[in-house]
């Protein structure tokens, strides 16, 4: 199976920030443009510990972001590089990134679940 950004499901689009997304199997895909000065904490904010409750694999296509972990370490990824985001993080980026993440299906769904619970 093979896609072109443009062929997976836009999930939103708002102030140059979107996600694309699409689930294969057991695995979700989805390719991110966040500008620069995005902070997904707001995002994370009605999960657990305001935290992102999925391990997401991928590739850091143009630009970089950081990554902050709940116990306070965080590490910056760079275009061209590979990444591991265990559970348990969140994300900024001040000069802008385009990157896919691939994550178990299962992760996502209930995470998406905690969140739709919490907006009621």
């Amino acid at each position: 199976m093979r896609a072109g950004p443009d062929d997976l499901t836009l999930e939103f689009e708002h102030a140059g920030a979107a996600m694309r997304s699409g689930r294969w199997g057991e695995m979700h895909v989805a390719h991110y443009t966040l500008p620069p000065g995005t902070d997904l904490s707001p995002f994370f904010a009605a999960l657990p510990a305001g935290l992102c409750s999925a391990d997401h694999f991928g590739i850091v296509l143009e630009g970089d972001i950081t990554i902050p972990y709940g116990d306070g370490s965080e590490e910056t990824t760079r275009a061209g590089e590979l990444f591991h985001w265990p559970a348990g993080h969140t994300g900024r980026t001040d000069r802008g990134v385009v990157f896919v993440a691939v994550s178990p299906l299962a992760q996502v769904e209930q995470m998406e679940q905690q969140m739709a619970a919490a907006v009621g």
